[in-house]
């Protein structure tokens, strides 16, 4: 079988002046673009992983999402070697994802399961390979749980089953067998809300004083990769609590 290309696209060649490499995958969403803007501001070079380019990244790496988990891996491993040859990376971030509803007695739980698996685990365990190929020593690898996946998830069970299995591959990496390099620190950050305008757009009258700001969460994504002494212990998840516009980490 023929595999499906994924398209790689250089926007501007590394720069020796850059602070450091950081992957964003999902860099086209909501947090992802807000990760890459400010990686960015504090120059970094960055590559962006996903369905679109995003046209702030220095390199775009578009995912076909017709393609196979195994194609997909493949091709992303190659759009990663070509775009750095044999730099490596300070981060691999991974906030791509989803959200989609669902009770065992509704009809489309098994598709919105096999979505909800798609756009999380595939994602998370991609990252897993190109930080095994591409990162530094005592570098970082941020996955994306989701903090009610801690308990069930009764109205959204695939979702749920989802966000477990990223959160239970956050602290397999974390072991000392993972793959990974040395030192490499693997975090995981369990939100409840983020503040983004689709949320913002479909629940216009929620207290948005409780939902976590993008902004926060890349500046924690900068520190940890900068600073391997504020790095909480690798294999955390990392539960994000926001009340009255003010947000905590708490490790659960």
């Amino acid at each position: 079988m023929q595999l499906a290309v994924v398209s790689h696209i250089i926007c501007r060649h590394y720069s020796k002046m850059s602070a450091g490499r950081v992957l964003v995958y999902g860099g086209n969403g909501a947090l992802g673009a807000a990760v890459v803007d400010f990686f960015k501001a504090n120059q970094f070079w960055t590559i962006s992983v996903d369905l679109r380019k995003n046209e702030k990244a220095d390199a775009c790496i578009t995912v076909d999402p017709a393609t196979t988990w195994e194609q997909q891996e493949q091709s992303i491993l190659s759009g990663v070697k070509s775009t750095i040859g044999s730099e490596k990376l300070d981060a691999v971030l991974c906030v791509a994802g989803g959200w989609a509803g669902g009770n065992a007695s509704s009809a489309d739980m098994i598709k919105n399961a096999d979505l909800m698996w798609k756009q999380s685990v595939w994602s998370s365990a991609i990252s897993a390979r190109i930080a095994a190929e591409h990162l530094k020593e005592n570098g970082l690898i941020q996955l994306t749980g989701a903090a009610p996946a801690l308990d069930g998830t009764p109205g959204m069970i695939g979702y749920g089953m989802a966000k477990a299995a990223v959160q239970q591959l956050t602290r397999s990496l974390a072991g000392k067998a993972s793959g990974l390099p040395n030192g490499t620190c693997s975090l995981a950050i369990l939100p409840v809300t983020l503040d983004t305008p689709m949320n913002r757009k479909w629940m216009p009258k929620a207290d948005f004083s409780t939902w976590t700001p993008l902004e926060f969460i890349a500046e924690s994504f900068h520190k940890w990769t900068v600073s391997a002494a504020e790095r909480p212990e690798s294999g955390s998840l990392l539960k994000l609590e926001t009340i009255g516009g003010k947000t905590t980490i708490t490790k659960v």
